[in-house]
């Protein structure tokens, strides 16, 4: 009788039978969400710009595992567009785009240029929206699908500035927050717009994952560490099983979330 029963349950973090998209995939946090993916069954594509990273990050899976680059420039929407109709032709219809790509120029918040400033906010929400707006086609003839965007929990809180005073290069700038608080509200809108499609948008907001050149500068963790309730920085796999959540069967009746990892920053 047990088998009945937990049969329901036994593919909920499945993801054999999933195509996934992520831009961004050869980063910091990127290459952890692909090894996550990636090891529950999942089929990746990483769609960026720069071919050689993607190869030298993922050099021990190329001949062992479904992961595939594809160059793409979240910047510009007919290199999405292209890189979408050549992910279709070569690997089928994806059912999970991952917004994961991030760019900006500028730090500095009394005195970022116009053009600066603008740059931040596409570098995070335009590009979400132009990746998102793209890929609808291939989700609505599949049937559906999952869209899951990278926020911040800097989309949520203010910085504590007093974290920079002694380590002012690593100062978080007014754009990104504002972008990554509009890429929360640009999941909410869309969840909303194509649940009636079985389309589920969602959002990941991180913090504080810091790269490991900024884990260089012993003094500035130490300042990250001691505002966290967990008392530690992120590690790139603690980010990792919310993406296979947010990617897999578990979260079909999920949509319009915004799921945040931060060993419990933004809480306080």
């Amino acid at each position: 009788m047990a088998a009945p029963f937990l049969a329901p349950y036994s593919s909920l973090f499945d993801l054999s039978n999933r195509l996934v998209l992520i831009t961004g995939g050869y980063g910091h946090l990127g290459r952890a969400i692909v090894a996550g993916l990636l090891s529950h069954g999942a089929t990746v594509v990483v769609l960026g710009r720069d071919e050689n990273q993607f190869r030298k990050t993922f050099a021990a899976l190329l001949d062992t595992a479904p992961v595939h680059f594809q160059v793409c420039d979240v910047a510009s929407t007919p290199s999405v567009r292209e890189a979408l109709a050549a992910c279709r032709q070569q690997h089928g219809l994806p059912q999970v785009l991952i917004n994961n790509a991030v760019y900006s120029e500028g730090q500095q918040p009394d005195a970022l240029t116009d053009e600066q400033f603008a740059r931040g906010l596409d570098g995070s929400t335009g590009s979400a929206y132009r990746c998102l707006r793209e890929v609808l086609p291939y989700l609505r003839e599949n049937g559906g699908g999952k869209i899951i965007n990278v926020a911040s929990m800097y989309g949520m809180v203010a910085p504590d500035f007093a974290a920079y005073d002694q380590h002012p290069q690593f100062l978080n700038p007014p754009h990104y927050g504002a972008a990554k608080a509009a890429v929360i509200q640009l999941t909410k809108y869309f969840a909303s717009y194509l649940g009636p499609e079985n389309i589920q948008v969602n959002c990941v907001s991180p913090g504080a994952f810091p790269s490991e050149r900024v884990q260089e500068q012993g003094g500035f963790i130490v300042e990250l560490e001691r505002r966290n309730p967990l008392g530690r920085i992120g590690r790139p796999e603690d980010l990792a099983g919310a993406f296979v959540y947010l990617s897999a069967a578990a979260s079909d009746f999920v949509t319009g979330h915004n799921l945040v990892v931060d060993g419990g920053w933004t809480i306080r």
